[in-house]
């Protein structure tokens, strides 16, 4: 039996948008080791196989939205330091992060506000900041950044690196 495993972009037959693979007898000994955890028959009693992703699917966030002509209005006006997080929607670790921002968006209200801007909508501010990866926070204060880091962490690594910028800087 053949098998599409979910690094399905590997195998030249198979064709992501519409979730279903056909596979040639002449390509399956090249990938015959491949072990896939959920398959089944398409209905239509056709010799094709579908791989059924298995997506996550994650809660949706209320986020308090404010308008703001620019991103240097936003660093001015703003009264507390900011933590920017540029991110895209694509992108997997990026959306690990929704979570964790919200807790530490949530623990740390008083000191800090959380700011989310997308790389693909906003091109300019990620080129004017070079962000060449995501997801990447930059802590603003007093309108300048702060400390900058990529890669997502848990919400109390993210919580203790903001402690410790605002420690070394003031």
């Amino acid at each position: 039996m053949a098998a599409c495993s979910s690094a399905a972009a590997v195998l030249p037959a198979c064709d992501l948008r519409r979730s279903s693979v056909s596979l040639r007898s002449s390509k399956l000994s090249a990938f015959g080791s491949l072990r896939v955890t959920r398959l089944c028959r398409l209905a239509t009693g056709t010799r094709r196989l579908s791989a059924l992703p298995q997506r996550r699917v994650l809660p949706r966030i209320e986020a308090k939205k404010q308008a703001f002509s620019s991103f240097d209005e936003l660093l001015e006006k703003c009264d507390k330091p900011l933590l920017v997080d540029f991110y895209a929607t694509w992108c997997g670790p990026c959306q690990f992060m929704v979570s964790v921002l919200e807790e530490v968006s949530e623990k740390m209200k008083d000191q800090i506000q959380v700011v989310k801007i997308d790389t693909e909508k906003y091109t300019s501010i990620a080129d004017r900041y070079q962000v060449k990866a995501l997801p990447t926070f930059i802590i603003f204060k007093d309108g300048k950044p702060l400390d900058r880091f990529e890669g997502a962490m848990p919400a109390h690594q993210l919580i203790q690196r903001i402690e410790d910028a605002f420690k070394v800087k003031q």
